[in-house]
Parts: C-alpha cells; sequence; structure tokens
C-alpha cells in the first residue's frame, strides 16, 4: 500500500521535526531562564548599591550622626565609632536621662538582631521590639512621613555597616544618678549659677593654739636685814682721886 506507506512516512517527518522543535524551544526556554537566575543577583545587588546609597544620603542629611556617634557633643566625633552610641544623655524632665543608642548592626549592643520591619517601626513609631516606646528627643513624628521605599533604604544602609561593640548607658530614670555627661535643658537663673558661680565663702580661721599658761615667777628669797650695829655701852663714871 504505497499510499499509507507516504503517508507514514511524511507523518513520521513531522513527528521528528515537531519534537526537534519542541527540543529548540525548551533549550531556548531554559537558556532563558539560566540566564535571567544567573542576572538576579546581579540586579540585586545593584538594587541593594542604590538602597544603601540613598539610605546613606537621608542618614547624613538627618543628621544622625550628631546624637547617635560618640564625641559629636564634644566637637571631636569618634570615627571609628560611627553611629554606635553617644556618649552623653538627653535629660528630659520627670522622664530620666537618655543616651542615643548604638545603630550598628552588632548583635549584642546594636541593631543585628532586629528585623528591617522592627527597624521601620521604630524609627516611624517611636516603638521598640520590646514594647517600650522612645524618648521624644528621637524625632520619630518627623520620620513617620517617610516613604516606605526610603524607610528600608535607611534599614539597609545602617545594615550595611560594620558592627560596633558599644553599649550605652542607661537609660536613668528621674531619681537615678546618670554615668555620663548630660545635656539638659534649665531655668537661666540655673545655668547663670553654673556659668557664674558665685565665690565659695572664705575659708574658716585656722584653730588656735590652745592657750598656754605662763608659769608664776620663781619666789624671791626673802632677805634678812643686816643685824644691827650693838649700841655703844655707857662710858663709866671717872672715880673721884682721892
Amino acid at each position: 500500500m504505497p499510499g499509507r506507506a507516504n503517508a507514514t512516512s511524511t507523518h513520521f517527518v513531522e513527528t521528528r521535526a515537531s519534537a526537534s522543535a519542541r527540543r529548540r524551544i525548551v533549550l531556548s526556554s531554559a537558556v532563558i531562564l539560566v540566564g535571567a537566575w544567573l542576572a538576579m543577583p546581579i540586579v540585586a545587588h545593584a538594587a541593594d548599591k542604590h538602597a544603601i546609597a540613598r539610605g546613606k544620603y537621608l542618614v547624613t542629611v538627618s543628621s544622625c550622626t550628631d546624637c547617635h556617634t560618640p564625641g559629636h557633643f564634644f566637637g571631636n566625633e569618634d570615627k571609628s565609632k560611627y553611629l554606635g552610641g553617644s556618649d552623653v544623655g538627653f535629660a528630659i524632665p520627670g522622664l530620666g536621662v537618655f543616651v542615643a543608642p548604638n545603630l550598628t548592626p552588632d548583635k549584642a549592643t546594636g541593631l543585628g538582631n532586629w528585623t528591617p520591619a522592627q527597624i521601620v517601626t521604630a524609627l516611624t513609631t517611636g516603638v521598640t521590639p520590646q514594647g517600650r516606646k522612645l524618648a521624644p528627643i528621637m524625632p520619630y513624628e518627623a520620620y513617620v512621613k517617610l516613604t516606605k521605599s526610603d524607610a528600608l533604604a535607611i534599614v539597609a544602609y545602617l545594615k550595611s555597616l560594620p558592627p560596633i561593640a558599644n553599649q550605652v548607658p542607661g537609660p536613668f530614670g528621674p531619681k537615678e544618678t546618670p554615668t555620663t555627661f548630660v545635656m539638659a535643658v534649665i531655668p537661666g537663673a540655673v545655668y547663670a549659677r553654673i556659668a557664674n558661680p558665685p565665690p565659695p565663702p572664705p575659708a574658716p580661721p585656722p584653730p588656735s593654739a590652745p592657750m598656754q599658761m605662763t608659769p608664776p615667777p620663781a619666789p624671791v628669797p626673802m632677805q634678812m636685814p643686816p643685824p644691827a650695829a650693838p649700841a655703844p655701852s655707857p662710858a663709866a663714871p671717872e672715880q673721884q682721886s682721892k
């Protein structure tokens, strides 16, 4: 049956052609997927670099280093501890003294164990993962206006910093004595006494030496008056001559 044989041959040729085309499609798709998979880290790295650069810009213009880098308030920032926590506390009447914490990704003393979402929450609402409300000196009420991408960019930059082990002291309650320098808002009269303290009171006179008794004068030996010369005896009367 020549006709049937030709049909079978034609079908076989078409089947082989279809299979070859499918293999080419599958191979092409695999190449595309592999290429996309290989390109993903490059794209992600580029996105990370952009986010980090954006975060660095935002941290810089927000002057985060003022409060979070030691030495800033003394006019000599310690660049080796950039954003590693302050050495000056802020006194807030009725609340206490608060020292700006370590923002580097150190796990023990910084933000190393905080998730990006937790950092964004603290940044924009002032609430820590432990549920503590940050002191009002932290301007979270301004940062709440950050876009989500900008907030995450700040997180990306903070996470890119080298971790610095530096545990800041505090917070200190209103009746506790801070162990750091303190920046405070005080009445003018109090400041005047600090800036121009009154002279110290005069020193008390030295204690006087105990009074010494003057020894009594030596007794003067009593001198006896010399004995009186004996009175001359009366002359014997002359005897009359006989």
